[in-house]
């Protein structure tokens, strides 16, 4: 058994936008060569055209995000984030870690791999719009994997279930940006919030002044608070992946935020 993360671009979604560009371009083509006469019909048509444009456009761009995100392509960019991130988790033997919107168990199963004498916890709240991934699926990755000290559950990120100072590490990558929130800086301080005194955190995630406000303030911020270590790693220029890359993938402003509490 092979373990299966899935995409971070539905296949679902690909295949959907296709069907849907496929639709309007038979539609497009049938309009067309009924040579409708009236200046409105010929409008509609003009619409109808440019509608299926984008939709070819946008399936396009599903189609090579899916390629370079897969586990089993060229590419790897989604494996290549996982460990990169992992690598930045360290928990002491008997302790305990916990990655926020685990999603298919990757990154949960890559901390709990590179710290076997500590237990990770992934949680999430898998929402329909990620229909594929689910609690089996993290527990059937975890198992072909062969690591055995994970465990799942369904919680929100914005109220975590858990008492103050629990963990040991806490983790999470390209999660907060997906929440609706006027303030994800809050949402940072939530999952902080769960870290031990001298626990360290690893947060990834598209961290634009658009989505996040001026993080630069957050990290001295967190330094006053009493933080130790803390850093703002811009992720685009050739550590996850290129400049080019983010842009064209919607991940620019991607960065790793790091440090001691």
């Amino acid at each position: 058994m092979k373990a299966d993360y899935k995409n971070w671009m539905p296949k679902g979604m690909v295949t959907g936008t296709a069907c849907l560009a496929a639709a309007f371009l038979i539609l497009s083509i049938v309009l067309t060569a009924a040579s409708i006469p009236e200046n409105k019909g010929k409008a509609i048509i003009a619409v109808i055209w440019v509608i299926t444009v984008l939709c070819v456009i946008v399936t396009i761009w599903m189609f090579l995000m899916y390629r370079a995100f897969s586990y089993n392509g060229k590419r790897q960019m989604s494996r290549q984030i996982i460990e990169g991130v992992a690598a930045y988790v360290n928990i002491p033997d008997g302790g305990k870690g916990l990655d926020i919107g685990c999603g298919s168990g990757a990154l949960t199963i890559a901390c709990a791999g590179r710290n076997p004498g500590a237990s990770m916890t992934g949680i999430d709240r898998w929402g329909k719009e990620y229909a594929s991934f689910s609690k089996k699926l993290c527990e059937r990755n975890a198992k072909a994997e062969k690591v055995g000290n994970t465990s799942f559950m369904q919680g929100d990120a914005v109220n975590l279930p858990f008492e103050d100072e629990t963990f040991d590490a806490v983790t999470s990558n390209y999660v907060y940006h997906n929440i609706p929130s006027r303030d994800r800086q809050k949402i940072l301080l939530e999952t902080l919030r769960t870290l031990k005194k001298g626990g360290t955190f690893a947060i990834h995630d598209i961290m634009s002044g658009l989505k996040y406000g001026d993080m630069n303030a957050f990290v001295e911020k967190l330094k006053k608070m009493g933080y130790e270590d803390v850093r703002l790693i811009d992720t685009t220029k050739g550590m996850f992946m290129t400049g080019f890359e983010a842009a064209w993938m919607g991940l620019s402003g991607s960065a790793l935020l790091v440090g001691r509490k």
